[in-house]
């Protein structure tokens, strides 16, 4: 039957929205890998989803080119930059050609100026690089641009440094000769580069060129940006194609073998100023998470759905902290509902902040219900503004660990949609509504004959769920004034959830952070016109 044929025939047996989801279950899932080797980097036509300088990049013949000539040289480094997202624990492969000069690929690196150091142009990044060139002397190394250990491993290398930084060669991984012969000179090779945890391997050819550990905590990174190199000196050309990028789960570092990974997600700006700042909100759990849990690793997308296309891939749990309703981002495409949806078949947990737990019942609704144990239905669920006092928490779970009893004006939601009977729902943080919120009158947001027939009952404003799955999901439906972060009960509350949901372990006076009122200004949303 052909496949037009076979969609009208759903769509007329089951309706539109039952067939949007058996469309969800039946397609192949956007992070189900069509490629083993990853998810690619470049479309292979432009520059998309990279930042450099467009005096020496461009794109010719389906590779990405860096080149520098006598009428058009370089006085330093310069590199294009992958402006996605940043890497940590990965697998990188590309195919890469060079004629004349010195090329290289910077990993987990940072883009300067940072520290207000000066430095020509806006292209500058500093860090490991995997280096390639034309000559014999440095294809493979492992170079630190910019920093002080210059060549950290030579080609053919086993590299370990301490935690003092001293650096001691051990066995080695190869003949350095031999391997330098199986570069291809003014050809295309195939690069390969891992970097779990603190250890760092180079493999040109399907050859291990270096593999270096590196337990210096100082000097070390285990997360930042990714970027090609066009050197200075003689004239160059370097050519880059086929770029895949393979996020892994975090490796052990430092005895903590249980590394976790929270992906948060900061909506575009909607309200005034002080409400719904997704951005500076997500910023400054960040910031609290990073300094006070040494097992969790952290990254933040800004501005609405990452265009990068392996953020999730290797994520413990995964925020929304972003306007909902009939807009939800989860939404706007089937290929993002049905991402999600593997990550969450797959354990991964799911943290929905405010707004971003309202969607429509038709469409992602089920969806949340699932993955989170409830959400915000609309001409069922209410969202007035009103000051929670007397607050119930949960006993005895970890989320409320260390939390005390808070009172706080928000747009607290309630009378959420839950799973029947509560199955595998907690309820986290409940209060009585003042009874003025029940007496609106019927609309999608503001009251309805069951909540007013619920007079005097406390409502559930935070709640967590297990999944079948063995994911976990949170719910919360504060966040609207970005000041009530500064609170360090509510604020306890949420990081505890964000690193529960993540499996990792929740201290048992709960995640102690400290917020200034500096802090909690910074990275507001700019006053819209």
């Amino acid at each position: 039957m052909p496949k037009n044929t076979l969609t009208t025939v759903l769509h007329t047996l089951l309706g539109a929205a039952a067939l949007f989801a058996l469309s969800i279950l039946i397609q192949k899932p956007a992070v189900a890998a069509d490629d083993a080797e990853g998810k690619s980097l470049f479309n292979g036509k432009d520059l998309t989803g990279w930042d450099g300088d467009p005096k020496y990049w461009k794109v010719e013949d389906g590779a990405i080119v860096g080149q520098t000539t006598a009428e058009n040289p370089i006085s330093e480094n310069s590199f294009l930059i992958w402006k996605d997202g940043e890497v940590d624990d990965f697998e990188l492969r590309l195919k890469y050609r060079i004629n004349g000069g010195n090329s290289g690929v910077q990993y987990r690196s940072k883009r300067f100026p940072p520290d207000g150091q000066k430095v020509k142009g806006n292209w500058v990044v500093g860090g490991y690089q995997a280096d390639l060139e034309a000559g014999d002397g440095y294809t493979g190394i492992l170079y630190e641009e910019r920093k002080s250990r210059g060549i950290m491993a030579m080609r053919g290398e086993s590299v370990t440094f301490s935690e003092d930084g001293k650096k001691t060669v051990g066995a080695p991984v190869g003949d350095g000769g031999k391997l330098q012969e199986s570069v291809k000179k003014n050809d295309w090779n195939d690069y390969t580069i891992i970097a779990k945890g603190n250890k760092l391997t180079h493999i040109i050819n399907g050859k291990k060129f270096v593999e270096v550990v590196d337990n210096d905590a100082k000097k070390r990174a285990l997360s930042g940006v990714l970027a090609l190199q066009v050197h200075t000196g003689p004239a160059m050309k370097v050519e880059f194609k086929d770029i895949k990028l393979k996020r892994t789960k975090l490796a052990a570092v430092d005895g903590i073998g249980d590394r976790n990974k929270i992906v948060m997600v900061a909506g575009s700006p909607s309200h005034g100023p002080g409400d719904h700042e997704f951005n500076a909100g997500t910023l400054l759990l960040k910031k609290c998470l990073d300094e006070s849990v040494p097992g969790v690793v952290t990254a933040v997308y800004r501005g609405g759905w990452p265009t990068d296309m392996t953020a999730f891939d290797n994520a413990d749990t995964i925020m929304l902290y972003m306007d909902g309703g009939g807009g939800h981002p989860l939404i706007k495409t089937r290929e993002r509902l049905a991402e999600i949806d593997y990550l969450m078949k797959h354990g991964v947990g799911l943290v929905c902040a405010h707004y971003a737990v309202e969607i429509p019942k038709e469409k992602g609704g089920p969806d949340l219900l699932n993955w989170i144990g409830g959400y915000f239905e609309m001409h069922w669920s209410v969202n007035p503004h009103w000051t929670m006092k007397q607050a119930q928490l949960a006993k005895d779970h970890p989320i409320t660990r260390g939390v005390d009893p808070f009172e706080m004006r928000d747009e607290w939601y309630y009378h959420m949609r839950f799973r029947d009977n509560m199955q595998g729902v907690t309820p986290i943080l409940s209060a009585v509504p003042p009874e003025e919120t029940r007496q609106k009158a019927d609309g999608t947001h503001s009251g309805n004959p069951t909540v007013r027939s619920r007079t005097g009952q406390p409502e559930i404003v935070a709640w967590a769920c297990e999944r079948e799955d063995g994911g976990r999901g949170f719910g919360f439906t504060g966040g609207h004034f970005h000041k009530n972060w500064g609170d360090d009960n509510c604020r306890k509350l949420f990081l505890n959830a964000l690193v529960w949901t993540a499996k990792g372990e929740v201290p048992n006076g709960g995640i102690q952070s400290k917020v200034t009122e500096e802090e909690l200004k910074a990275n507001l949303d700019p006053k819209q016109k």
